[in-house]
């Protein structure tokens, strides 16, 4: 069973840094994206960054130039910088792959994580 195991939310003042990191877990036989949203308490879910196998990147316009997505193939994980953090940024930030998973059916399939709650005071 695959999942995505996040990490490295928490509260800090606006103006410092966090870096969350999603790990893909369980029997993946490629990775073709994984990326960040996240949800803000009576908003929409919204895209924030994300990453392809090929190392095209997408940041949302509101996180340009503060937020930066990575990732390291070998351990099938993504990493979100996130500095210069605002309040307004303060959401649940999930984490998301589309993968194959290796089972031989040849089919990819989204998976999402838990989440991980990012609080910025101002």
């Amino acid at each position: 069973q695959v999942q995505l195991v996040e990490s490295g939310g928490g509260l800090v003042q606006a103006g410092g840094s966090l870096r969350l990191s999603c790990a893909a877990t369980g029997s993946i036989f490629s990775i073709n994206a994984m990326g960040w949203y996240r949800q803000a308490p009576g908003k929409q879910r919204e895209l924030v960054a994300f990453i392809t196998n090929g190392g095209s990147k997408k940041h949302a316009d509101s996180v340009k130039g503060r937020f930066t997505i990575s990732r390291d193939n070998a351990k099938n994980t993504v990493a979100l910088q996130m500095n210069s953090l605002r309040p307004e940024d303060t959401a649940v930030y999930y984490c998301n792959a589309d993968l194959l998973p290796n089972d031989d059916s040849d089919q990819e399939e989204i998976y999402w994580g838990q989440g991980t709650q990012v609080t910025v005071s101002s």
